[in-house]
């Protein structure tokens, strides 16, 4: 298999997932002791996150650049970005790296299509819902992304921030991104993204009454299914 590189630390917990889920699912595909070879780039979440509050995106751009040329120096064959916010940078990324990458944008707004979804909500940091990166993906699928209300996005980025970063899963937050999912429904969405990686530590899809797409395992699997090729 191609050696598969991931920027990670955004947060640790997300990046945990990524790990698992890729060890886990290659191992049923091999069975026996096998593991995939991968690479974690592990970044200072803080430094980022001050970066994008400063609205300083040249400076995480240098920072997830110099990840990636880390990653290649180290072999990796494909490049990953274990986080949804930071996608904002890939096409510049992209551009300015030899290894491949696969974006967490594509393959969730194919999954979507392949529900027959047109209209679908977005969950994420503030970064992630204020930004239209995740809009300009979908028009390339003739799909529609919707946003929550001001109150509600920030009241999922300090759910994100100062709890699920750090693995704190409360049923009260489980109950405000329900809540805020079926506003979402009201206003015509056919199903949601889990676009921050770490909300499916929170929301499953059995919690949902309209579909969610979980980009954790989403990416996860498209970056297996490519090394594995």
């Amino acid at each position: 298999m191609k050696k598969i590189g991931i920027i990670g630390g955004l947060s640790a917990e997300s990046t945990i997932e990524y790990y698992m889920i890729l060890i886990k699912e290659y191992n049923k595909r091999k069975g026996g002791a096998s593991s995939p070879l991968l690479i974690i780039d592990s970044l200072d979440l803080e430094e980022v996150v001050n970066l994008m509050k400063n609205d300083d995106w040249d400076g995480v751009f240098n920072i997830i650049f110099q990840s990636a040329k880390n990653l290649e120096q180290a072999g990796a064959e494909v490049i990953i970005i274990a986080t949804n916010t930071i996608h904002k940078v890939f096409d510049r990324l992209q551009k300015k790296i030899k290894t491949p990458m696969i974006s967490i944008l594509d393959v969730t707004a194919e999954a979507a299509k392949k529900q027959g979804l047109k209209k679908v909500g977005l969950l994420g940091t503030i970064f992630t819902m204020q930004s239209d990166f995740f809009q300009k993906a979908f028009q390339r699928y003739n799909q529609e992304i919707i946003v929550p209300n001001q109150e509600d996005q920030e009241l999922i980025n300090e759910i994100i921030f100062n709890e699920l970063t750090f693995n704190i899963i409360k049923s009260e937050s489980k109950r405000g991104y329900l809540e805020v999912i079926e506003r979402l429904q009201q206003e015509g969405a056919e199903g949601v993204i889990l676009g921050c990686t770490e909300i499916p530590l929170l929301i499953k899809q059995e919690d949902s009454p309209i579909p969610v797409f979980d980009t954790t395992t989403l990416h996860t699997m498209a970056a297996l299914e490519y090394a594995m090729k």
